[in-house]
């Protein structure tokens, strides 16, 4: 856009002289004679100078050659700046000529030069001859070409790349400080989980009664919660041996408040108080069946039982078979029942790590050795069970499934459902190491010690022994060895009108031809001599010696007894 000073302003017009020091266009007011000089055909300068393009006959005359370019221009006589040169195309006539305001040369776009006495600022004065169009400079002679002020239109690369280099150094330095916060923010939040975690597990061990150094063994065995307290699920179990014959009983225990399982293995010495008096657990099981022996654990223990499983050997094995097998650390090589010669190969291998069949677990959950204690053989026993429960699924319904795929008979106070939970709860146990198999200690005459209250009735059941009173009745052990089946039970029931307490020892191998009763204590001498009496046996069939664990007096049924004659 152009100002009133542009050039062409209104009627005066403008010629371009040259450039200042600072390659800006210097431009002058062309003269009025020389206007009207201009007023010519621009067709008559394609024709050459001189020529009339109206034909008139007269020609204009040549004016000298313009060294600028600038059009037609008078000759000038002189070149300074303020004598002889005009440098607004007039002709001077002095070496003192005034100045014209409104013919002073100019840039567009910038103020007028200074007028007289006025301080000359850089930049608006006329081009002096330094700049290869005339005048003087009083900074001396030099050359200035255009092309040394090309800096001041054309940018400079080299503060452009001042310019990038300065801002990737700072975002350099940016991300630099930002990975420095985020990973001082991740180091925070690391030390902020970690303390988290630490107070926590110390909270729950405090809370478990784990911690070390601050609990105490009643704190161990469910925190606050009293051991009578904590809740209990308890099943006794009975494995019938259906080939052999006798039973083996064990208590499940599931400890909801201290999240463990055992097993309580039971002797069939221990005694029980019977509807005839006290007996024991091999003797109720068979007698008495499952209600029966259920109160009978109660009341002994003092604990409660929910329900009885009968497990019979065939289930047994099916219930093997159905888990997959087990795995037993074997005490003993189990001869295979169905071996026809002696010598053949063990049906289970002695060694850790043994991988039972069905088959395999009942022959080594049933193996008593000659000589052996019931207590062994209790024990293995207890082994498979371990085996079977880590077998077993942790899912209740799968459990369930695996109860109902058994297709047994069950106590009417356990469903299947119940016995598949039961089952669920005790395998997670023993999959994770939380599961133990205890053994009651019974004494040889079937009650319970002091050590068997605190360490299995107290600890594990919660509950409080109470064995049968000893003074209630003489308890009589008889092992019939006269042949006849039916001697045993004939003597049973002379015994119990005779106001003693009948324990039955099972049968002997072979007949006996006299009939002998032994007691252990010289107090039971005469409680003996009572029996013999009773059973119509002479007084010489009585002798000290050894008795059964749980009785005060032993007798052995020989071939001389006769059923008529007792009483």
């Amino acid at each position: 856009m152009n100002d009133r000073y542009d050039a062409g302003y209104g009627d005066e017009q403008y010629e371009l002289v040259g450039y200042d020091e600072y390659g800006r266009p210097v431009y002058r007011q062309v003269p009025a004679q020389q206007q009207a000089q201009q007023q010519y055909d621009p067709y008559a300068q394609q024709q050459g100078y001189g020529y009339d393009p109206y034909a008139t006959g007269q020609q204009q005359p040549v004016p000298p050659y313009d060294a600028y370019g600038t059009g037609r221009q008078p000759p000038v006589t002189s070149y300074d700046t303020y004598d002889g040169y005009d440098p607004y195309g007039q002709t001077a006539t002095s070496g003192q000529q005034p100045r014209v305001a409104e013919q002073t040369a100019y840039i567009p776009q910038q103020a007028r030069p200074a007028e007289p006495g006025q301080r000359q600022e850089p930049g608006q004065g006329a081009p002096g001859p330094g700049d290869g169009h005339g005048g003087h400079d009083d900074r001396g002679d030099r050359d200035y070409r255009t092309e040394q002020f090309a800096f001041v239109e054309e940018p400079d690369q080299d503060s452009e790349d001042v310019i990038d280099w300065l801002a990737f150094t700072e975002n350099r330095t940016e991300r630099r400080e930002e990975a420095k916060r985020r990973a001082r923010s991740r180091l925070t939040a690391l030390v902020v989980v970690l303390a988290l975690v630490a107070a926590g597990g110390v909270g729950y061990l405090w809370y478990a009664g784990k911690l070390p150094g601050l609990s105490t063994p009643e704190d161990k065995k469910g925190g606050t919660t009293s051991v009578a307290a904590q809740k209990r699920d308890v099943i006794v179990v009975h494995l019938h041996d259906t080939k052999k014959g006798g039973t083996s009983t064990a208590l499940l225990v599931d400890n909801a408040t201290t999240k463990q399982g055992t097993t309580v293995l039971l002797p069939n010495s221990l005694a029980l108080s019977g509807d005839d008096g006290t007996t024991t657990l091999a003797k109720s099981v068979d007698d008495d069946g499952s209600s029966g022996t259920r109160e009978a654990l109660d009341t002994v223990l003092g604990t409660s039982i929910q329900g009885t499983w009968r497990l019979d050997t065939p289930y047994l094995q099916n219930l093997v078979d159905l888990v997959g097998n087990v795995e037993v650390d074997t005490d003993a090589d189990v001869p295979d029942p169905a071996a026809k010669k002696k010598g053949e190969a063990p049906l289970v291998n002695k060694g850790e790590g043994q991988t039972l069949s069905g088959k395999m677990a009942v022959a080594y959950a049933t193996y008593r050795a000659p000589g052996e204690a019931q207590n062994a053989q209790l024990e293995r026993f207890g082994q498979v069970m371990h085996g079977v429960l880590r077998k077993v699924s942790s899912d209740a319904q799968a459990a369930t499934t695996t109860v109902q795929t058994l297709a047994q008979i069950l106590d009417p106070s356990l469903t299947d459902k119940d016995l598949g939970t039961f089952l669920a709860k005790l395998s997670d146990l023993a999959k994770s190491g939380d599961f133990k198999t205890a053994m009651l200690p019974v004494q040889t005459d079937g009650t319970l010690s002091a050590e068997a209250s605190d360490s299995v009735v107290k600890d594990v059941l919660g509950g409080t022994a109470k064995s049968p009173d000893q003074d209630a009745a003489v308890r009589v052990s008889v092992q019939n060895a006269t042949g006849v089946k039916d001697n045993a039970e004939k003597a049973r029931v002379v015994l119990l009108n005779g106001g003693f307490t009948f324990l039955e020892a099972g049968a002997s191998s072979g007949a006996r031809s006299s009939s002998e009763v032994t007691y252990a204590d010289a107090a039971d001498k005469q409680n003996a001599t009572e029996v013999a009496k009773t059973l119509g046996l002479p007084d010489s069939a009585v002798a000290k010696g050894e008795v059964s664990s749980n009785a005060n007096v032993s007798v052995v049924l020989g071939q001389d007894y006769e059923p008529a004659s007792a009483g």
